[in-house]
């Protein structure tokens, strides 16, 4: 057992203030996230936990990378048959979350989740590496699987055939974009007393308000 009750860090890198933000969150998201990629130590800006909601009523969170972000909303790709894609399926909101320790910052993004175009998938996954192509053709994801080597396996086989030839798309892979309807932004402060800005689309405008920390 170990006590973190003395585990403490100072908040102080940044501000966050009503006079300095943009009007637009994804504006706003675009610059925060230009800061993290463009800060040492920061591996995977585009890394984020999306939460859905599975059939016990239990919330589910995992990682993934974000791949593209446009005024509509943020795209990531994934197996539909996987848990995640099962879970949206049945309930299409879900939950996104960015955390930059180096910069102390983090975003909270609701949003309704929808496929994007099948032409739009097909232009991704022929954009990847060979080697991630097969991998979606590989792996049953979320699936009970015998061992390791079964996915080792596949993958010599696939490889064989694939050889000289394009990997289909999966109809089973490919594009979500969440369609945010609440962005809020964090920023760490001393004291505890933290910038909390939370954007809210109501109709077709963004309401900007304040949330104590």
């Amino acid at each position: 057992m170990e006590n973190l009750h003395n585990k403490r860090k100072v908040y102080e890198k940044s501000q966050l203030i009503e006079s300095e933000i943009k009007q637009n969150p994804i504006e706003q998201f675009r610059d925060w996230f230009l800061d993290a990629s463009n800060t040492p130590g920061v591996s995977e800006a585009n890394a984020m936990a999306v939460s859905t909601l599975e059939e016990d009523g239990c919330p589910r969170t995992r990682m993934v990378l974000l791949k593209e972000y446009t005024y509509e909303g943020f795209i990531f790709y994934t197996n539909y048959n996987s848990r995640k894609g099962k879970s949206i399926e049945s309930n299409h909101k879900a939950c996104l979350h960015f955390f930059w320790p180096n910069l102390e910052r983090q975003i909270i993004i609701k949003a309704n989740l929808e496929k994007i175009a099948e032409n739009l998938s097909d232009g991704y996954f022929h954009s990847r590496p060979k080697g991630s192509q097969l991998g979606a053709v590989v792996s049953p994801q979320s699936q009970e699987i015998p061992d390791r080597e079964f996915l080792e396996e596949r993958l010599k086989a696939l490889e064989k055939e694939y050889e000289n030839s394009e990997v289909p798309r999966p109809a089973n892979w490919g594009g979500y974009i969440a369609k945010p309807y609440e962005i809020e932004f964090w920023q760490g402060r001393p004291n505890r007393l933290h910038d909390r800005i939370i954007y809210q689309l109501e109709d077709l405008d963004w309401k900007i308000s304040r949330l104590a920390p």
